[in-house]
């Protein structure tokens, strides 16, 4: 008799600091047989036997916090799809574990604590995580399994979400139950750009994370770095070790708690950092091409609202630039306005528009833009895509959020980054493709929703004492708790 095991969550990563709203629009919501598709290795032996029962899942771009009746709508779909799928065995819960929705708090926990009620107290439900999410202890209790990525960047996505259902596949077939749970949270917050894996010190700790997740006795180890860009009292570090042999389980969640506080001062950024000026001083003033600078504070992939101008306004005051003395891109500007204005005016075409600066108008407004119509083209991300030229500087402009991580993003508008002098993206850390291409690069500081310098965001709904808003803290209890 095979098992039957059903999918469904919801994921978004939500600053709470962008003035942002996710709306409906901004998820791609899945059901059924398209739900299926997100997951290849289904396919694989591991998966045979098994009926995949796809309820809905819904996965948007990080942004702002998701409109309550949204989060309403697509929570109540997944407890009635639940209700109407017969008996199930297993429950697979792909969630981010950074979703804010406007007015409640830990969002995460509310949707697990329904879908167990949903499903029942002895259907096992293992979920997988983005790394920056957060564990409360309401969703570590809610779950049976749960785990995250080892790596950031993410290049790990997909495997990490494979082992969570391998993990529930196996551990159903095993006949062993519930495995116990061993949660610990330690009062450290910090910007993914502090901690990528390519660097020491998370680079050392998410290896021994892999280590203790092989032990005898463990089924699997997980660390999480929170999410520094929302305002919520389970905003912090986090670590969950799984397994039977609860000591040896609790001993190592104490081991990786207490290695992420130790190691609390010496997470850097991942790049040298300056502000926005002198980043690209240096870049003009260096040998190195294409020359990468990351416009860090309104990054749409850690929930900027991807329409601050401000870095275009300053890039337009650098005379080199516009007179076309050196060659910059700019990516990008969410203003589905300007890119009409960009379509009506036509390619090679002069045009004036008032770019950005009307969702989060904070650092500087809309800013003027007047150049030449470079491309115009179909996005299936972006929607509706325009570059508008002034000088050597290339302002690409979208009528939808996204992000720029990839080569072909470029070359589709007609642009060639490795040819070009500075490319300044709105990103944090360098994603795969950027990072093979820059000859070399710097973390600006710039405004906006995702702002490296989170102690001039204002956090005052979070649990204190909490690292660095509070470094002469006490040493923390790191005494994990076994969940029930």
């Amino acid at each position: 008799m095979s098992l039957r095991i059903g999918i469904a969550g919801i994921a978004i990563e939500s600053s709470t600091f962008s003035p942002h709203r996710a709306g409906l629009a901004d998820f791609d919501v899945r059901r059924g047989a398209d739900l299926l598709k997100r997951y290849e290795f289904l396919d694989k032996e591991w998966a045979q036997g098994v009926e995949w029962v796809p309820l809905l899942h819904a996965r948007s771009l990080p942004g702002g916090a998701v409109l309550p009746e949204v989060y309403d709508d697509l929570s109540a779909e997944i407890i009635s799809l639940i209700g109407s799928a017969g008996a199930l065995d297993g429950f697979f819960f792909d969630i981010h574990g950074a979703m804010s929705v406007v007015g409640r708090q830990d969002a995460e926990a509310d949707l697990a604590v329904r879908v167990r009620a949903a499903v029942g107290p002895d259907v096992l439900v293992s979920t997988s995580m983005d790394l920056h999410g957060n564990v409360s202890r309401e969703l570590g209790t809610a779950v049976d399994l749960i785990t995250c990525y080892r790596m950031a960047p993410h290049e790990d996505a997909m495997e990490s979400r494979e082992r969570a259902a391998r993990n529930l596949v196996e551990r159903m077939r095993s006949g062993l139950g519930r495995p116990g749970k061993a949660w610990v949270q330690v009062p450290v917050l910090l910007p993914g750009e502090k901690t990528s894996t390519r660097l020491e010190p998370a680079k050392s700790i998410y290896r021994r994370v892999a280590e203790i997740a092989d032990e005898p006795g463990v089924l699997d180890a997980a660390v999480w770095v929170g999410y520094a860009w929302a305002d919520e009292p389970r905003c912090r570090a986090a670590v969950v070790v799984t397994g039977d042999d609860h000591e040896l389980i609790t001993a190592r969640a104490t081991e990786l708690a207490q290695a992420y506080w130790d190691a609390r001062d010496g997470f850097e950024f991942v790049a040298p950092t300056g502000t926005l000026a002198e980043c690209v001083a240096a870049g003009l003033a260096s040998t190195a091409r294409p020359f990468l600078i990351s416009d860090s504070g309104d990054n749409p992939t850690a929930g900027g609202a991807d329409d601050v101008s401000w870095t275009l306004g300053q890039l337009l005051t650098v005379d080199e630039l516009t007179s076309g003395n050196a060659t910059a891109i700019h990516a990008s500007i969410f203003d589905a306005e300007a890119v009409a204005a960009c379509v009506a005016a036509g390619v090679g075409n002069p045009v004036q528009v008032s770019a950005g600066g009307k969702i989060d108008s904070g650092p500087s407004g809309p800013v003027d833009l007047s150049g030449t119509v470079f491309s115009i083209s179909e996005d299936p991300v972006g929607g509706t895509v325009a570059v508008v030229k002034v000088g050597g500087l290339h302002s690409i402009l979208t009528s939808r959020r996204k992000p720029y991580h990839h080569l072909a993003d470029f070359t589709l508008l007609g642009l060639d980054p490795a040819a070009t002098d500075l490319v300044i993206v709105k990103i944090g850390y360098l994603e795969p493709e950027l990072y093979t291409l820059a000859k070399d690069w710097l973390l600006a500081l710039t405004p906006g929703g995702v702002d490296q310098d989170l102690l001039r965001l204002g956090h005052h709904g979070v649990l204190r004492p909490l690292y660095p808003f509070d470094p002469d803290m006490q040493t923390p209890d790191l005494t994990p708790e076994l969940l029930p």
